[in-house]
């Protein structure tokens, strides 16, 4: 999959096939979508073509609305991506000028204009342009004009997308794993650098790794202890600062996820620390994508740390038992 981080980077190409939208998740629903997509493509003997943008349009139309949650960060959406097999992926820097443009602007110099496109695969109730006022219509009454034909992809399919996106989230809020990832079709996953804590694990003899989650707008799971499996990077560069690289990672662990306010030792701001098994390599700095593959319990407040350490060792020995 080739990557590019602006419109102005792409130059078009003959039968672009092309679908438009956030896919925040890239869940069982997107996925269906894609299919559709890679196979109007192969009809025609063309390549796929993704358009989505960054930051969420939401953070930019209504900057003040702080309920945005998603699924995955850009980092993370660029991975699952990768795995589904697109040909081309634009990730428009969205702006207010980009939402200012017409319909019709938007048809010409963006769809036609910058990427070619000879087929559209679109929802039935997708909307683009100022003001969202571009919709099914627009792109089929402009279609002669401008040489395309559209796909529409139909209600139940586009039902299916929301009530994913609805069920992976409410799940994750609820701490319900195992829902989540029937819905996305993979482990939730959570990205961020590993930065210095104040060591009470080491003091307790569970020695944690605390991450620092990368998109402050990240849906963060119910409070609890997990069964995570850690994939750990020198780096991962951010789409925002430079050309997308994901290397292949150093080293892959399991282990155990905690995500809380800690009540027993201060139960003041959210952590989330990992404590890896059998590891002992120093991973400041570094970035972990950790894999959320069960949930174990609830976080809770102990009577003493003794109780809680004991916890500890109870919750570890069932995830080493879970998955090896």
């Amino acid at each position: 999959m080739k990557i590019y981080r602006s419109l102005d980077d792409f130059s078009p190409i003959e039968n672009a096939v092309v679908t438009i939208g956030t896919f925040d998740g890239v869940h069982i629903g997107h996925q269906k979508i894609l299919a559709h997509l890679k196979e109007a493509a192969h009809k025609i003997n063309g390549e796929t073509i993704l358009l989505t943008f960054f930051p969420h349009p939401r953070l930019i139309i209504n900057p003040d609305d702080d309920s945005l949650r998603l699924i995955n960060d850009i980092e993370e959406k660029v991975s699952q991506l990768s795995r589904v097999g697109i040909d081309h992926l634009i990730i428009i820097p969205f702006s207010r000028d980009f939402s200012n443009q017409t319909p019709e602007e938007y048809i010409s110099n963006v769809l036609v204009g910058k990427l070619g496109t000879k087929k559209i695969v679109i929802g039935y109730d997708h909307h683009f342009g100022k003001d969202r006022k571009g919709s099914m219509g627009d792109l089929e009454q402009f279609a002669s004009i401008f040489d395309y034909s559209v796909d529409e992809i139909p209600e139940q399919d586009i039902n299916d997308i929301a009530v994913s996106s609805t069920r992976v989230r409410e799940a994750l809020i609820k701490g319900d794993i195992k829902t989540a990832n029937l819905y996305l079709g993979y482990p939730f996953e959570l990205t961020g650098t590993v930065i210095r804590g104040d060591q009470i694990g080491r003091t307790i003899g569970f020695p944690t790794a605390n991450l620092q989650v990368h998109e402050p707008h990240k849906l963060i799971p119910a409070y609890g202890i997990y069964a995570v499996e850690v994939y750990i990077y020198n780096q991962i560069q951010n789409i925002t600062t430079g050309e997308y690289r994901e290397e292949s990672p150093i080293s892959i662990a399991k282990g155990m996820g905690y995500i809380g306010t800690r009540p027993t030792v201060d139960g003041m701001n959210r952590a989330i620390e990992i404590s890896l098994f059998d590891f002992d390599q120093d991973i400041y700095g570094k970035t972990l994508r950790v894999k959320f593959l069960h949930f174990i319990r609830h976080d809770e407040r102990f009577d003493s740390l003794e109780a809680m350490k004991e916890q500890i060792r109870a919750d570890e020995a069932q995830i080493r038992s879970l998955i090896g």
